[in-house]
């Protein structure tokens, strides 16, 4: 088994996509990398922290990205953005059959404020604009940092999200809403408490993502192959929409006043939700199995 959680993102796509085959765009020798930063004397990186590119998944032409983790927690500044817009547009160019993100993200760079969040909103809309060329994108949430706002919000655009359980997502990371709201809101401290909220298990009981895996490279790839070859429909109609309004309100009803991630498990039907944290994956799948909130869209 090779762990996923200890990869960077340019080991990562060796790693899941078929050997030898990934070209990418703009590699660090183009030193394309965020103005921003340098007139803040900050640190930069010569791919501004996001490999993006094509090759082969199961000798199928994939576009793919893969943000590091490792360079400013994998947020997404303005060229960080633009890479991943333009990978997804030439995706769609040239009729690609799928688009894999690698997602391991904070959220927006501080430092670039605005700019950052347009290049989110961009990346959200090229991501539907694939998806209505019938060109399925599949998010993988794997990586120690976790998937946080603005890129938190764009994976759950994908057609379909696959975590392992040390994955995490979410709109707000558990130091933002402790700084907000205050400890007794939520104690990022808590390291169980945090995986329990915004951890793989519990977003594929609530049905955030479609897919669970164990935290191992290989295991991801055939997630990866068996989602893309599993998904009919790429594009967003009115009835996903609908759909998904249907289960968010029935989730606001049956989570109602509950703050505990087991309490709502149990609210499920989850017998012994105490027991959910300490199985594997294969085990918590074969449990999860009936009381799941939802489903690939």
């Amino acid at each position: 088994m090779s762990s996923y959680l200890e990869l960077t993102a340019r080991q990562r796509i060796p790693a899941i996509f078929d050997p030898g085959s990934f070209e990418e765009f703009l590699p660090p020798s183009e030193r394309i990398a965020s103005p921003h930063l340098a007139q803040l004397d900050a640190p930069v990186s010569f791919d501004d922290g996001v490999v993006v590119g094509r090759g082969l998944l199961g000798g199928h032409v994939v576009f793919g990205a893969a943000q590091e983790g490792g360079f400013m927690g994998g947020a997404v500044g303005e060229v960080h953005g633009a890479k991943l817009v333009g990978m997804l547009r030439r995706a769609i160019d040239e009729k690609a059959h799928a688009v894999l993100l690698l997602l391991e993200s904070g959220g927006v760079r501080l430092h670039e404020a605005n700019a950052g969040l347009i290049a989110v909103s961009e990346v959200m809309r090229a991501m539907l604009d694939a998806r209505a060329a019938g060109i399925p994108v599949v998010a993988v949430v794997g990586g120690s940092n976790g998937c946080f706002g603005g890129m938190g919000i764009s994976a759950r655009c994908a057609n379909v999200v696959i975590m392992s359980e040390e994955g995490r997502l979410a709109m707000s990371g558990p130091e933002v809403i402790e700084t907000a709201s205050g400890v007794e809101e939520f104690d990022s401290r808590d390291r169980a408490l945090v995986w329990r909220t915004t951890g793989g298990k519990h977003r594929y009981l609530m049905g955030d993502c479609q897919m669970l895996v164990a935290d191992d490279t290989a295991a991801f790839r055939a997630a990866a192959l068996e989602a893309i070859g599993g998904i009919g429909n790429a594009g967003l109609t009115l009835e996903d929409l609908l759909a998904e309004q249907a289960m968010l309100t029935r989730r606001l009803a049956d989570t109602e006043g509950l703050v505990e991630p087991m309490d709502v498990w149990r609210k499920l039907g989850v017998p012994d939700p105490a027991s959910v944290p300490m199985l594997d994956a294969d085990a918590f799948l074969q449990l999860a199995a009936p009381y799941r909130a939802g489903g690939q869209r």
